[in-house]
């Protein structure tokens, strides 16, 4: 790499951090009035009105992250409405709370730790979040089944990391023992939705302006064996690393 690259490069990094500091600092000063609100909305709402607040928070955090770090998405085929299960690939914060933005009124598998953020914590259980424990107990995994059969009864799609965890770009898991439960239970259409988040995204703090791209599957039917159902969801969530577009 020649002297003026690695100029380019540095200059590059050093501009996304302060883009990412900025970003930070108006994302989170937005939270502090918009998370309170869908508190509040949850609270003293009900039907369609739970999910104002988790929608224009999830809107919000769209909004920034396009204007302030330059990240924007790009989705291939068609998110369906009503209940399915989705499944996704699970990389960065992006997906995790977009799914607020493009799924109407969903119930999110997520983990349990999350349920203790002050305010934030009570506004997602009160919109219906499904919160689960990693050990994977069995009394978890009839808690999740019972809090998706609720969710479905009011129309509403389940949505789920069917990996278990946040992965680093190029790693394909196998996935978690609860989505074929869920999967078996609910009768519903799987649709799976593969994305590269994780490139633009990473755990570290800088985040890079870029496009995500989304590719979501056709729906995959209910009834079949856990092994082949497995197999699809697998190939169809980790689709762009298959591609080399990670």
């Amino acid at each position: 790499m020649t002297l003026q690259h690695k100029l380019a490069l540095a200059l590059a990094t050093m501009l996304a951090c302060v883009r990412t500091i900025v970003f930070v600092i108006v994302f989170l000063g937005g939270s502090l009035a918009l998370v309170p609100l869908a508190l509040l909305l949850g609270l003293l709402g009900s039907g369609q009105s739970l999910f104002i607040g988790p929608k224009l928070w999830a809107g919000w955090f769209r909004l920034t992250s396009r204007v302030i770090t330059g990240i924007r998405i790009e989705i291939e085929g068609e998110i369906p409405h009503g209940p399915h299960l989705f499944a996704l690939k699970h990389e960065s914060a992006v997906e995790a709370i977009l799914t607020l933005w493009w799924f109407e009124r969903p119930a999110v598998v997520m983990k349990q730790e999350l349920r203790s953020i002050p305010i934030w914590g009570l506004a997602s259980a009160r919109h219906g979040s499904i919160f689960v424990d990693r050990a994977g107990s069995a009394g978890m995994l009839r808690e999740m089944m019972r809090q998706a059969q609720a969710a479905v009864a009011q129309g509403r799609p389940v949505v789920i990391f069917p990996e278990g965890t946040r992965v680093e770009v190029g790693e394909t898991p196998p996935l978690a023992a609860g989505f074929a439960g869920l999967y078996k239970m609910l009768k519903l259409p799987v649709v799976a939705v593969a994305h590269d988040s994780g490139s633009v995204w990473p755990k570290s703090f800088i985040k890079y302006p870029g496009t995500v791209h989304m590719k979501v599957a056709p729906p995959i039917p209910p009834g079949l064996p856990r092994a082949e159902v497995e197999q699809r969801v697998h190939a169809a969530i980790n689709a762009l690393q298959a591609e080399g577009r990670t």
